[in-house]
């Protein structure tokens, strides 16, 4: 509802409660037909999932990602789900990583944050102290100490 109330109002749109209410239940009801995966996602979660124990850090909404991550068929593959609504914040935050390692019973020196945003995800696990490997598909400048990819496949050269 916030999201949508200020971008509405940044654009000078007329607006009200009604519509911004409307919306925001239309965008959480439709958004979890977006399932589109990233070429390679399904090859590289057959390689790890016999390998590694598998687990989500998520900043969006529990309902939408579930159900998203199960209209994927990408469920199967994931012990936990880890989410900013259930933990409390969101990722850089390290409150999020903490929930996310007790959560999974794991330790935070035996894991491993695969990520798609370097603010959030890499450097919020980095400095959490965990380690962390960057799905830079487009390419982007990153400090050369930032292991990175630029296609799923390429997460076999380091797991």
């Amino acid at each position: 509802y916030g999201r949508l109330n200020e971008t509405l109002n940044l654009l000078n749109y007329p607006t009200n409660n009604e519509l911004i209410e409307k919306l925001s239940h239309d965008y959480i009801d439709n958004l979890p037909t977006f399932n589109h995966l990233f070429d390679g996602a399904k090859e590289v979660l057959e390689y790890l999932y016999p390998k590694y124990t598998l687990h989500i850090i998520t900043n969006g909404f529990e309902e939408v990602q579930n159900q998203k991550i199960k209209n994927s068929g990408l469920d199967k593959y994931f012990k936990t789900i880890t989410n900013s609504e259930k933990s409390g914040a969101k990722k850089p935050n390290p409150i999020i990583f903490n929930h996310a390692i007790e959560q999974a019973n794991a330790s935070k020196t035996n894991a491993i944050m695969i990520g798609d945003c370097i603010d959030a995800d890499v450097i919020g696990a980095l400095d959490f102290g965990m380690s962390a490997i960057y799905f830079n598909e487009h390419f982007k400048k990153v400090p050369e100490n930032i292991i990175q990819i630029n296609h799923l496949i390429e997460l076999k050269k380091y797991l």
